[in-house]
Parts: C-alpha cells; structure tokens; sequence
C-alpha cells in the first residue's frame, strides 16, 4: 500500500516536473505568453478552475460527465497497468490531456475566463492549449 502511493506521488511530481519543464520551454520562446512564475501556479490554478466548472449550474452537463473521465486516473484499471515502465503513466496523461481539452472546449472560453483565478497569460496559455487561442473570453477574474 505505502509502495503503491509512493509511485503515485513520484509518478505525479515527475509528470509535473516534466510538464512544467516544457511550459517554461515555451515560455521562454514566447516570452509575453506567460511568466515562470504563473508556469508554477499553473497545476492549482487548473485543478481551482475544474472545481468550479464541476460545480457551476449554468454548463451542460456534458462538462461534468467530462470531468468524471478525470475519476479514470483514481482507478485501479488502466488501459496500461502502472508498474509497467513510462507506458503505464503514459496512457493517464493522455487521458488527462484529452479530457482537460474536452472540457474546456465544451465549458466554452468564456466559462473558463469567468471561473479562471490566475494570470491573465496563465489563461491564455490553457485557452491555446485547449485549442481556443483565437477566441475572445471575458477578462477572468483575479
């Protein structure tokens, strides 16, 4: 049991080490995109804004059912088992990545922009992520 949760949270800090690793990369191509330090407070920003589109009424329902797929991750199932090495976390990622790109684009820009908490850049780099760059959203919330 210890063993497991210590792979998770090795697992875990690992993919964000490596995730926040490539965002500084970009980041430091793209210089007025966002700031390291919004690259930092990028992972609780994003759980904080999840949180509030599972919780705001006025979305489909559609983004919670989205949010469920998240649930995957806490599974003991996997499409690849974890303890086989890189490909087991590997199949989580995508999930995740696949799952947070779908909710954002069914939640819509401005459903992000309203429920976002962090920087304004922060915001425009989990827009273009998400595939809506080009959209205009609301000015989020601080």
């Amino acid at each position: 049991m210890i063993r497991t949760l210590l792979v998770i949270v090795t697992a875990a800090a690992l993919l964000y080490a490596v995730s926040i690793g490539a965002l500084w990369l970009y980041a430091r191509r793209h210089r007025n995109a966002v700031s390291t330090a919004d690259l930092v407070r990028l992972a609780p920003d994003v759980l904080r804004l999840l949180r509030r589109l599972a919780a705001d009424p006025t979305l489909r329902h559609g983004v919670r059912l989205r949010l469920l797929v998240i649930a995957y991750l806490l599974s003991p199932i996997d499409l690849i088992p974890d303890f086989v090495p890189l490909l087991g976390y590997a199949d989580d990622a995508v999930v995740m990545v696949l799952a947070l790109r779908s909710v954002a684009r069914v939640a819509g820009p401005d459903a992000l922009a309203r429920h976002w908490s962090g920087s304004p850049g922060a915001l425009r780099l989990v827009l273009s992520l998400a595939g809506l760059g080009g959209s205009q959203a609301s000015t989020p919330r601080g």
